[in-house]
């Protein structure tokens, strides 16, 4: 086992930042909030660089329609693919959110459908609601990792590099701060490279194909770092379920770009709007 000794100090945030009585609120469901008040107004702000038919009425719509999305299926997603077995033994578990267990890919998933569903009630195209979603959904990845971070869950593996940490619930191993590699890869570099291509107008598809790609790189890549679920491990060798799941991210995100590249550019906007957020 890997000595503490050479650790940088975990700074051992307390999960809960306000006490109300008996009400606790959390850093990590601060985060969340964070994360879809900014998705509002940069998704305002791109509708109307880019002017879409589209109203801050309806752009509330639909980041309520994400984040139930995101919620019913980030939870339904990780009872199938993170631990099944133990939900289908207990199954008014599901339901104990408290407890924690969300997964990412079914998340994506929750939210694809509930966009489908928007995007058909506003009468707007699915890729155009797809790539408006896509470009913001890193600023709330990024955020969701740091609150992982403060949570000390979802660490790394075992390491010597001299910035590894121990985790309160990992042990005296010294471990990779992976949900840092993770804010840093799937929250500021995706958001980045998403808003770089934005900014070129780039046909129908290919901001939501660009994130499908560049989320399941940066997952596989953080996956050889991160701890495996202790209920799961290790699916193939030293390849997890997150790798797993990622790797059909990558193909779909392949084939949209394949896609979109057929098509004709948008209408460029007036030069006072070339550039969206």
């Amino acid at each position: 086992m890997l000595s503490w000794l050479h650790a940088i100090p975990y700074p051992d945030i307390d999960p809960v930042f306000l006490r109300v009585g008996p009400l606790q609120f959390r850093w990590y469901g601060l985060m969340y909030l964070i994360g879809l008040t900014l998705a509002y107004f940069i998704i305002a702000a791109r509708a109307k660089a880019q002017k879409l038919p589209m109203n801050n009425d309806q752009v509330y719509d639909m980041i309520v329609y994400a984040a139930v999305g995101v919620f019913a299926g980030g939870r339904l997603g990780y009872v199938l693919f993170y631990n099944l077995s133990y939900y289908l033994e207990n199954p008014l578990k599901i339901f104990a959110v408290w407890e924690g267990g969300m997964s990412f890919h079914g998340g994506l998933i929750g939210t694809i459908v509930a966009l489908i569903l928007f995007a058909r009630r506003q009468g707007m195209t699915v890729l155009t609601i797809a790539d408006l979603a896509a470009g913001v959904t890193p600023v709330g990845l990024g955020l969701g990792r740091i609150g992982n971070f403060i949570n000390g869950e979802l660490y790394g593996r075992p390491t010597d590099v001299d910035w590894c940490m121990v985790f309160p619930a990992g042990g005296m191993a010294c471990r990779h701060p992976s949900q840092l590699y993770e804010a840093f890869l799937e929250g500021l570099l995706l958001f980045t490279v998403l808003w770089l291509i934005t900014r070129r107008l780039p046909p129908s598809g290919t901001v939501f194909g660009a994130f499908l790609m560049g989320y399941g790189i940066c997952r596989i890549v953080v996956e050889f770092f991160r701890e495996p679920d202790a209920q799961i491990g290790f699916i193939v060798g030293t390849i997890s379920m997150g790798q797993m799941l990622s790797i059909p991210m990558i193909v779909a995100g392949a084939v949209i770009l394949a896609i979109a590249a057929q098509r004709k550019r948008p209408l460029q906007p007036d030069s006072s709007t070339a550039a969206p957020l």
